[in-house]
């Protein structure tokens, strides 16, 4: 049980600030900001979930089953993460590659403090065993400083696979294509920076800074770290409606409107973004359809064009309506991971994937967000994120495209530097 506590705030801004500056003190704490974008199936500004009452932690086997158990007991809020090695739980699938973060494949908790705000409404939302302490922790927020971080570590920034490396694997991508083992596949590569310190906070207030997604995240689960600024949504469920809306095409934004908005144009006609994205909009569906009442899968909007502070982007809409038979957790595991971070055939293109890329894709191409009591959930795609390793002092982020029949490796390359760029800069 919860007590619910409503608050008028004076300035949203500043009060977001403060809040994720006061959280710092917490081992679990999932800062989750939509930075005002338009968006219609936004339930909040901003929400704040800290300090565990209980958690799940657990690798890939049997990840799911448990998830649902853990979810359908709780019955609550839940916060947390599914990684993309889960696909190991729901096909006879490995992960042999590096991986340098040692995250947990799945991770939940249950919060004994919630905020949510949105424009100047704040809700608090306390577990009974802490209810006393709303005032003073409120007190303590809204006196706090917003705690301007500035660090000077110098953060060098390697790469994974060369950029001829990288044209190698795309072609041999391509000759899996023309032989027919899949239609689309997109492929990752790692940035990473070994032995350094950073400042999570620091680095997670510039990326949002620059970037100002729809699906940003600020998570740490004591010494592990996400910082994300996500543009994509996996999935959300809003009573028995599922909404997917995934990302495929990616143009550079131009300081100058007349050159941005052609670059616009240019993504929206071109004939390869609008494949790929149509082919992944049609895996979406078929995804979908497990779990959805018949006849009931539609396509609300396809190839729409969306310009977020650093690139242009392709996204479509895909709903469904749930059939009452399946559970919340049944929608996640039967389209997990989704069609945008791994192709058509999915499972074809998976183990392919798995075979060129050098690095455990692990929470990044994963999804992170939340369940409510009355089992809906919002969950983003773990994509333009930081990911950090206080203990072994492991920097990483990754990017990747998507390889189609049309794909000129070097273009690929050139698209993975644009979508790596707001990253670079943020930690150099």
């Amino acid at each position: 049980m919860r007590v619910s506590i409503h608050k008028n705030i004076a300035n949203p801004k500043l009060f977001r600030e403060q809040l994720l500056s006061w959280a710092q003190q917490f081992r679990e704490v999932i800062f989750l900001d939509s930075n005002s974008y338009p968006q219609q199936y936004s339930s909040f500004d901003c929400v704040l979930a800290v300090d565990a009452f209980t958690s799940l932690k657990t690798d890939y086997y049997n990840a799911f089953e448990d998830l649902k158990q853990y979810q359908q007991n709780t019955k609550d809020w839940l916060f947390g993460y599914l990684s993309y090695d889960l696909k190991n739980d729901i096909e006879k699938l490995q992960s042999n590659n590096f991986d340098g973060l040692q995250f947990p494949d799945l991770f939940f908790f249950q919060p004994k403090k919630i905020f949510i705000l949105k424009e100047n409404q704040l809700e608090i939302q306390y577990l009974l065993l802490c209810d006393d302490e709303v005032e003073e922790d409120f007190n303590e927020i809204v006196e706090g400083q917003k705690s301007k971080v500035e660090s000077h570590e110098k953060v060098i920034v390697q790469q994974r696979i060369s950029k001829d490396l990288y044209v190698q694997k795309v072609n041999k991508m391509l000759e899996h294509i023309h032989i027919g083992d899949m239609y689309e596949a997109n492929f990752c590569m790692e940035f990473y920076a070994e032995n350094v310190v950073i400042n999570p906070l620091e680095k997670f207030q510039k990326l949002n800074e620059i970037s100002q997604a729809p699906f940003a995240v600020f998570f740490k689960n004591h010494k592990q770290y996400l910082l994300s600024a996500s543009p994509e949504r996996y999935l959300t469920k809003v009573g028995e409606k599922i909404i997917s809306q995934p990302i495929k095409g990616t143009s550079k934004r131009f300081p100058d409107p007349i050159k941005d908005e052609e670059s616009k144009n240019i993504l929206a006609s071109d004939a390869k973004e609008r494949a790929e994205n149509i082919m992944i909009t049609d895996l979406v569906r078929n995804d979908l359809s497990h779990t959805a009442q018949k006849g009931s899968v539609v396509v609300e909007e396809l190839c729409g064009i969306y310009s977020f502070l650093q690139v242009h982007q392709m996204i479509s809409t895909v709903t469904s309506k749930l059939d009452p038979q399946y559970s919340a957790v049944d929608v996640l595991k039967t389209t997990f991971p989704m069609g945008s971070m791994t192709g058509a055939p999915k499972i074809s293109v998976m183990e392919i994937i798995e075979n060129l890329e050098e690095t455990k894709r692990g929470l990044y191409s994963g999804a992170i967000g939340y369940f409510t009591p009355e089992g809906d959930f919002d969950f983003n795609v773990v994509i333009r994120s930081i990911l950090y390793n206080q203990e072994n002092k492991y920097v990483s982020f990754s990017v990747g495209s998507a390889i189609t029949s049309l794909s000129i490796p070097e273009k690929e390359y050139e698209e993975c530097l644009l979508k790596a760029k707001a990253m670079h800069e943020v930690l150099q």
